[in-house]
């Protein structure tokens, strides 16, 4: 049987977990690639594509660069939200 205390303690740790995930959510993070940059926002939207023009006259290499950005700010976005997150988790045993 979990007492009062616990119980507090459980609800203030989800309060500020959720705190935590909607900041995250609507925090900008960035992909670069070789002439390319992309603004992502922690909820995997992309808000912004900025894009060099020398890239235009290689379609095939603007494209592999837009990639490569996208897949990098995910990858900023994935490791900063498990990182803020594993402070909670680290001390509740799962």
């Amino acid at each position: 049987m979990m007492n009062q205390n616990m119980i507090k303690k459980l609800q203030k740790i989800q309060k500020e977990m959720q705190e935590t995930q909607e900041r995250l959510q609507m925090t900008e993070f960035e992909g670069k690639a070789s002439g390319v940059r992309v603004v992502m926002l922690g909820s995997h939207q992309v808000v912004e594509l900025v894009i060099n023009p020398d890239l235009l006259e290689d379609v095939d290499m603007l494209q592999d660069a837009i990639l490569i950005a996208i897949n990098d700010a995910v990858e900023n976005v994935d490791k900063t939200t498990a990182n803020e997150m594993s402070k909670y988790t680290m001390g509740m045993g799962f």
